[in-house]
C-alpha cells in the first residue's frame, strides 16, 4: 500500500502497524498530542492534525525526514475496538500479567500507529528488487559455492550501513510519545505480541 507523501514525487510505503490500547476517558486533546509530540523529536514535522468539536486528537500525519519515514496516527473507539481488545486479552493471556490483562480487557478504544517509508514515486523502498535472467547451467559449474570465504562471516555485516536503510527511530519515538500520555498497551498485531 502507498500513499501520497508531502515530500515531492514521494510516496509512503506501509511498513507496520501498532496498536495503543487505553479506555476512552483517556483519550488526549490534540494539544496534548502535538506537544507530547514535539518535545519527544522536535524535528517531526505535523501534518493533517485533525480533532473532533470537543478539541480531541482524531488523527495526525507525521513526518520524518531524516529517517525517511512517516507514522500516521488515527483515533478508533467503540463496541468492535472492545470486542477485539477481548478477543486478544483471551489469545494472550497467558502472556500477560494480570495487570496488563486488565489494561486490556477495560479498553474500549485505540490509537492506530501505521509506519511507512518515505520512498521515490514508483519506488520499492527497502525491500530488495529481485534480479531475474536467464543462465546456463554451465555458467556457475566452476562458481565456487555460498559461504563465508566468499561473503564475510556474519560478525562482519555493516549493520550501520543496514540501518541506514530502514530505521524505526521515527516510530518508536511516536510510540513511546503516545503510550505516555495515554498510558495504554502497545500491542503489535503482526507478531501478537505485546511490547
Amino acid at each position: 500500500m502507498a500513499k501520497q507523501s508531502s515530500g515531492k514525487g514521494d510516496e509512503l510505503l506501509w511498513l507496520e502497524t501498532y496498536f495503543i490500547l487505553f479506555p476512552a476517558k483517556r483519550r488526549p486533546t490534540l494539544t496534548q498530542v502535538e506537544r507530547a509530540l514535539t518535545e519527544a523529536n522536535p524535528r517531526l514535522r505535523l501534518e493533517n492534525l485533525l480533532a473532533d468539536e470537543d478539541g480531541l486528537f482524531a488523527s495526525v500525519l507525521i513526518e520524518s525526514p531524516e529517517d525517511n519515514a512517516a507514522v500516521e496516527v488515527s483515533f478508533e473507539m467503540g463496541d468492535t475496538i472492545a470486542e477485539q481488545n477481548m478477543q486478544w486479552a483471551k489469545e494472550l493471556q497467558s502472556k500477560m500479567t494480570p495487570k496488563q490483562l486488565q489494561a486490556i480487557v477495560s479498553a474500549d478504544a485505540r490509537l492506530d500507529v501505521a509506519h511507512f517509508e518515505r520512498v521515490p514515486k514508483g519506488g520499492a523502498g527497502s525491500q530488495p528488487k529481485p534480479v531475474t535472467r536467464e543462465a546456463e547451467v554451465a555458467e556457475f559449474a566452476s562458481e565456487l559455492s555460498w559461504d563465508d570465504a566468499e561473503f564475510g562471516d556474519d560478525d562482519e555485516v555493516d549493520m550501520e550501513a543496514a540501518m541506514e536503510v530502514f530505521d524505526p527511530t521515527c516510530l518508536l519515538t511516536v510510540v513511546d510519545a503516545l503510550q505516555g500520555l495515554t498510558k495504554g498497551i502497545i500491542f503489535d498485531p503482526a507478531s501478537g505480541e505485546i511490547v
